[in-house]
């Protein structure tokens, strides 16, 4: 996977779980549940999304790290 699909997934998956998030605007460096209001339930069905799309457990532990757009592309980047 290279970052512009690992970006592409990440994308989705909020537009899916979020519509109301411009994407467009979005700091990929903002806190997708403290900055662009993300609530605990569409956070937990967006970090789902993106495991089934990319096919790998995200342990809690990491959620942290997807908490952003760049984190995320970044772990996801890793795997």
């Amino acid at each position: 996977m290279n970052e512009t699909e690992a970006r592409d997934v990440v994308t989705t998956a909020l537009s899916d779980v979020a519509p109301e998030i411009d994407l467009e605007t979005l700091d990929p460096q903002m806190s997708l549940r403290n900055g662009a209001d993300l609530d605990s339930m569409d956070f937990l069905a967006y970090v789902a999304a993106v495991s089934e799309t990319v096919g790998r457990d995200i342990p809690e532990d990491d959620y942290d790290r997807m908490d952003t757009v760049a984190g995320a592309v970044a772990y996801l980047l890793e795997g």
